[in-house]
């Protein structure tokens, strides 16, 4: 019986070699685990495989897609398996790199932080290789991680930034379970890539600048956005966020023009000055232009939360007694916010013709970007928008607060409950802090606030990528006039906006015009 199982198994055999003899199969096996061949192999099939993608005629995000999901998989095994010198694996980043550029249309001198960097301002979703090689030890690197836990359980609680003790808490490593052990450990290994990474980005003066966006929120672009959004916006997104866009002063450095200076005001062209700077610009209407773009997203969004607070309960203050011996229940979580407090909140906003503050609640000649106020409850609420560079955004904020204190306190001595609140929103697409805080200070939170954050980010997105290429049209003051009716009108309203909107001249979704340097 033996004898026939044995026939009946398949013959495997390993090469011929020149004697006729074949050799055996496990010596077959393990020429092919050899690190020398491993490699070659390897660096020839990445080879393979990237040419290949380069050459399907698929459009730039479809062959992103095909890296992230079919290539990136198989080449991160050998890498896994075999002991491979980390020049090898930086020099595959590198030819990854140079392809992503390519596909995605960024510049060659984008650096690889920004394609996959975890902890930026804009996080991509290409994804890169994982720590390897000769000179990186997992062993060294966890051993570290675990010294640094246990560095922080001797050090305490500690506070980051204006939050205060215990608002960021954190598992003890000390108390933690091996699985929670495991993560914290893991955790700890990719903030220290992270952090060399951070410490090189930091070094750099243009691309690094968002290092210094200290009150910014990031923001992530998924695959599914990926899809849905136009070429040019995203090119001017990256590009305008790592300032490698061809603005004056960077193609003078690069030796391609004589003078970096601006086409309006001739004053040194960079991309803050452009976007944020220029008093030839500021003097046409141009910032202002583009904040009354973001300051119509923001309306929108409040008149939505308004209309949605009309249809919860109006929220009111009790008292919950307990019984002797009985324990106290833990309070339900209400959508409300200060919207759910009255039912007759009107929106008066500064777009078009100048609005005049309420004279039932105090005579100013001041004029907030919004008003927003309730007769029966007594309530008004400031609402004042800035579109800064990054950078100064606190700054901005600090100026608003001390321009309507004044106002604020003399509405209090009136008996009405006035507060003042600052909203910035970068000239590039970033929100403030500030404005997660309003909106849900407002009561616009989960979906809402998502959806109107996003709106609010692409609206000062477009109107910058306008205003950029538009950057040397000395003529654009008649499509920014608003005496012919290109800026929305002004209005005030109790539940809803305007849906009029800018004409195709000063529309910014349709312009197709390439930024991409050369």
């Amino acid at each position: 019986m033996n004898m026939l199982v044995k026939s009946a198994e398949v013959e495997c055999r390993g090469p011929l070699s020149r004697s006729g003899t074949r050799q055996p199969p496990i010596r077959a096996f393990m020429d092919d685990l050899t690190d020398t061949t491993a490699r070659q192999g390897t660096s020839d099939d990445l080879d393979t495989w990237l040419s290949a993608v380069d050459k399907s005629g698929l459009p730039g995000k479809f062959k992103a897609w095909i890296y992230q999901h079919g290539i990136l998989p198989h080449l991160l095994w050998p890498l896994l398996v075999y002991e491979v010198p980390i020049t090898i694996v930086e020099g595959f980043e590198r030819k990854i790199s140079q392809f992503l550029r390519r596909w995605l249309g960024l510049p060659r001198s984008l650096s690889s932080t920004a394609l996959f960097g975890h902890n930026t301002k804009l996080q991509l979703p290409c994804r890169g290789q994982d720590r390897t090689g000769r000179k990186w030890r997992a062993q060294e690197a966890v051993e570290r991680a675990e010294e640094s836990l246990c560095h922080s359980i001797r050090v305490g609680t500690v506070a980051i930034g204006r939050a205060g003790l215990g608002s960021n808490p954190k598992p003890s490593y000390s108390k933690a379970s091996v699985k929670e052990r495991r993560k914290l450990v893991q955790e700890e290994v990719r903030a220290e890539v992270e952090e060399a990474c951070f410490s090189r980005m930091v070094g750099m003066s243009n691309q690094g600048a968002w290092t210094k966006w200290k009150h910014t929120a990031g923001r992530k672009i998924t695959w599914a956005e990926l899809w849905k959004v136009e070429p040019h916006h995203f090119k001017f997104l990256v590009q305008s966020v790592y300032d490698v866009l061809p603005s004056p002063a960077n193609l003078f450095t690069r030796g391609l023009v004589d003078l970096p200076a601006c086409q309006l005001c001739q004053k040194r062209g960079t991309l803050e000055h452009i976007l944020s700077c220029c008093s030839k610009a500021l003097g046409d209407g141009r910032y202002r232009w583009r904040h009354e773009q973001v300051l119509q997203a923001v309306a929108d969004s409040i008149c939505t939360g308004i209309i949605n607070s009309k249809r919860q309960h109006l929220s009111k203050c009790t008292i919950a007694f307990i019984r002797a011996g009985e324990k106290p229940q833990p309070p339900r979580k209400t959508q409300g916010g200060l919207l759910a407090t009255a039912r007759d909140w009107q929106l008066l906003v500064d777009l078009g013709r100048q609005l005049r503050f309420p004279d039932i609640i105090v005579a100013t000649t001041l004029r907030p970007d919004m008003v927003l106020m309730s007769g029966a409850t007594k309530q008004v609420v400031l609402l004042e928008l800035t579109v800064p560079w990054e950078d100064r955004m606190e700054e901005a904020k600090e100026r608003k607060k001390a321009k309507y204190a004044d106002l604020v306190a003399e509405c209090r001595r009136n008996g009405w409950k006035a507060r003042c609140e600052p909203i910035e929103v970068g000239c590039r697409g970033f929100a403030g802090q500030s404005l997660h805080r309003v909106l849900g200070l407002l009561g616009i939170c989960g979906l809402h606030r998502q959806r109107a954050m996003k709106n609010i980010m692409e609206a000062a997105e477009k109107a910058s990528r306008w205003l950029w290429l538009r950057r040397g049209d000395p003529c654009i003051v008649r499509y920014l006039d608003t005496s012919r009716g290109l800026i929305t009108p002004g209005w005030v309203s109790r539940v809803r906006v305007s849906d009029v909107r800018p004409e195709t001249p000063s529309d910014p979704g349709n312009i197709t015009e390439d930024v991409s340097t050369t």
